[in-house]
C-alpha cells in the first residue's frame, strides 16, 4: 500500500539509485524512502531537494506538498500526468463553460456540503436546533441560483452559521468569534486551516490519479497558480471529514493549548500539534464503509477517486452527477 511521508526536520532528501532518503541536517541520519511506497511526501520543514531527485518522482508519480514556515500550504510539485485524455477535459471544459451545466455542478458540490454540515450539528441537538434550521432554510435556496455568485453568498452564510455553532458543543478554551482563515487569530481557526489544508492536497492526489483537469473548476473561479477543481471537491470532505476530526481532537482533549503557538502574533499548531492531527487524519482516510453500490468495503480516501470518477461520467454524458452524502 502507498503511503503518505512528513518531513519535519530540517535536511535534505536525495537519490541513491532508484530510492530516496532524507538526510536530517541536525543529526546527521538517513531514512530511506522506498519509492514504491511513496503516494505524497509534505514537506514541513526546510528541506533542500534536486532534479535527479525530482526526475525520480516523476517517473513513479510521486507529488511533494509544500508548506511554509507558518505552516501554509504554498503549492505541489506535480508530476506530468500520465492519466491523460483530452476528450475528458474538452468535456470538462465544455461543463465550464456552458452556464446551466457550470451551475449544476456548482450547486451540487452545495447541497453535499450543507448536507454534511448539518448531518454534523445534529450529533450534538439540541443546542444546535437552530443552526440545522438555518442551515436547512439556506440549502431549500441552493437550487434557485442562476449565476455562481448568488450561489457563492449563500455558501457564504451557510458557512458562517455552521462555524457560530461550534462554540456551543466545542470545549470553551477553544471557542471563537468569527472564522478567519489568514492569519488564524485563535487556536480553532489555526486548526481548521491546517485540516482544510490537508484536505484539499488529498484530494489534488486524487484527481491526479484521474482523467480530470485540476485548474477547470465550477464553483471556484478557475485562476493561474491554483488547483482549483480540488477547492471545489474538497467542499464535499471538509465536513465529512476535516470538521469531526476536529471535534474528536478537542472534546477528547487529545490537542491541548501547549500544541499551539504564537508566532509573530498568528496563533499556529506547533510541531507537536501537527503531528497529532496528521495522525488523526491518515487514520481517518483509511477508515472504511460499506459502499452501497459496489458492494464493498471502501475507504474514506478513495471516496474521493470516486467523486472524481461521477464527475467524468457526468462530463461524458454517461450518468448525472450526484454529489455524495454520506448514508452510514
Amino acid at each position: 500500500m502507498e503511503k503518505n511521508y512528513y518531513v519535519f526536520s530540517k535536511g535534505r532528501l536525495k537519490r541513491e539509485d532508484n530510492t530516496l532518503y532524507f538526510l536530517n541536517e541536525e543529526t546527521g541520519k538517513k531514512k530511506y524512502l522506498p519509492i514504491e511506497q511513496v503516494d505524497n511526501i509534505y514537506i514541513f520543514g526546510e528541506v533542500d531537494l534536486n532534479t535527479s531527485f525530482l526526475q525520480l518522482l516523476q517517473e513513479y508519480d510521486v507529488r511533494v506538498h509544500f508548506f511554509n514556515y507558518y505552516g501554509f500550504y504554498t503549492g505541489t510539485f506535480y508530476p506530468r500526468s500520465k492519466k491523460v485524455s483530452g476528450f475528458t477535459v474538452v468535456n470538462q471544459s465544455a461543463h465550464y463553460l456552458n452556464k446551466e451545466k457550470r451551475q449544476f455542478v456548482a450547486q451540487s458540490f452545495i447541497h453535499s456540503a450543507a448536507f454534511h454540515m448539518i448531518r454534523n450539528l445534529r450529533h450534538y441537538k439540541p443546542a444546535t436546533d437552530q443552526y440545522i434550521d438555518g442551515l436547512v432554510n439556506l440549502s431549500q435556496q441552493i437550487d434557485d441560483t442562476k449565476s455562481i455568485s448568488p450561489l457563492m453568498g449563500i455558501e457564504g452564510n451557510i458557512h458562517q452559521i455552521y462555524y457560530q455553532s461550534f462554540n456551543e458543543f466545542l470545549p470553551k478554551e477553544f471557542a471563537f468569534d468569527t472564522r478567519i482563515k489568514r492569519p488564524p487569530q485563535d487556536p480553532l481557526n489555526a486548526l481548521i486551516s491546517f485540516g482544510n489544508s490537508m484536505c484539499y492536497t488529498t484530494v489534488l492526489s486524487e484527481i491526479y490519479k484521474t482523467h480530470l483537469d485540476p485548474t477547470v473548476s465550477f464553483l471556484h473561479e478557475p485562476s493561474t497558480k491554483r488547483f482549483s477543481l480540488s477547492l471545489d471537491i474538497a467542499e464535499i470532505f471538509k465536513p465529512l471529514l476535516v470538521d469531526p476530526l476536529i471535534f474528536k481532537l478537542l472534546n477528547k482533549k487529545m490537542l491541548k493549548s501547549s500544541d499551539f503557538r504564537n508566532l509573530d502574533n498568528l496563533i499556529l499548531l506547533s510541531d507537536s500539534g501537527r503531528k497529532k492531527v496528521i495522525q488523526a487524519w491518515e487514520e481517518r482516510l483509511l477508515t472504511t464503509i460499506k459502499h452501497r453500490k459496489l458492494k464493498r468495503q471502501v475507504s474514506y480516501r478513495y471516496l474521493m477517486r470516486l467523486e472524481c470518477y461521477k464527475l467524468i461520467k457526468h462530463f461524458l454524458g454517461d450518468t448525472v452527477y450526484k454529489p455524495l452524502k454520506a448514508w452510514w
